[in-house]
């Protein structure tokens, strides 16, 4: 059971879990903003470079929207555009799930993009994974377009395989005595015991929060949409589906 703060959170685990039940553990109204706080949830609160989830809350047969998600001192905070139902009251969690699986299409396409960077020594300095499309920053020494180019047209070689995406844990030690594992050029892994691994058959392996599919073959092959040099640490690249 992975948690953060008071909550479960199942897309650690199931990336495909689009509902499940829950009870709400607190609410309350801040800057005319309703927040809850629930026991579990399928949603994935923003970070890491990815929007959150968005979706509703289901009690009674009403439905609740639920627009953003996020985490703050630890904990898992869902935003809910109207007043909730009570602390202790037993709800459905659902997410928007078309958003979910764009981003998480995206967000797999962009760790193999980061690996063919990395094999050339470039590491992410920054990244936005939206439903629409996906940014990615790296500390290339020259901004060189063909370089770039070829490294996305070894990015598609991979996307649209037979290739399996795998989640595993390891002790934060063990990652932090692995470089391979953190492909992030200015962040370290959160500071909590165990760290949950992304593995990509033999193409990418690293530390990651967020939710991926299971296998390439759901991964259409991408295209540049533009670039963007900002500097020696941020060869900014923007993709989308070539579909």
């Amino acid at each position: 059971m992975q948690t953060i703060g008071m909550t479960e959170v199942l897309y650690m685990d199931d990336s495909y879990l689009a509902e499940t039940e829950a009870k709400i553990i607190s609410r309350n109204l801040i800057d005319n903003t309703w927040i809850v706080q629930l026991d579990r949830t399928v949603f994935y609160p923003k970070g890491g470079g990815l929007l959150s989830d968005s979706g509703w809350l289901v009690h009674d047969g009403k439905e609740y929207n639920v627009p953003e998600v996020y985490k703050f001192k630890g904990e898992v905070y869902h935003v809910i555009d109207e007043e909730p139902p009570e602390v202790g009251s037993s709800i459905v969690a659902r997410i928007d799930w078309d958003r979910r699986y764009a981003m998480m299409r995206y967000h797999t396409a962009a760790h193999v993009l980061a690996s063919r960077f990395y094999k050339i020594g470039a590491k992410i300095t920054g990244n936005q994974i939206t439903p629409e499309r996906a940014r990615f920053d790296f500390n290339l020494p020259e901004f060189n377009r063909d370089t770039i180019e070829e490294l996305v047209r070894e990015t598609n070689t991979y996307l649209g395989q037979d290739i399996p995406v795998e989640v595993f844990y390891m002790k934060r030690e063990d990652v932090l005595n692995n470089p391979e594992l953190i492909k992030l050029a200015e962040a370290s892994p959160p500071d909590v015991e165990v760290l949950r691994i992304v593995k990509i058959g033999d193409v990418d392996i690293q530390a990651d929060g967020g939710p991926h599919v299971k296998n390439l073959r759901e991964v259409p092959p991408i295209k540049i949409l533009k670039m963007e040099n900002k500097g020696r640490n941020n060869r900014r690249v923007y993709f989308v589906f070539d579909e």
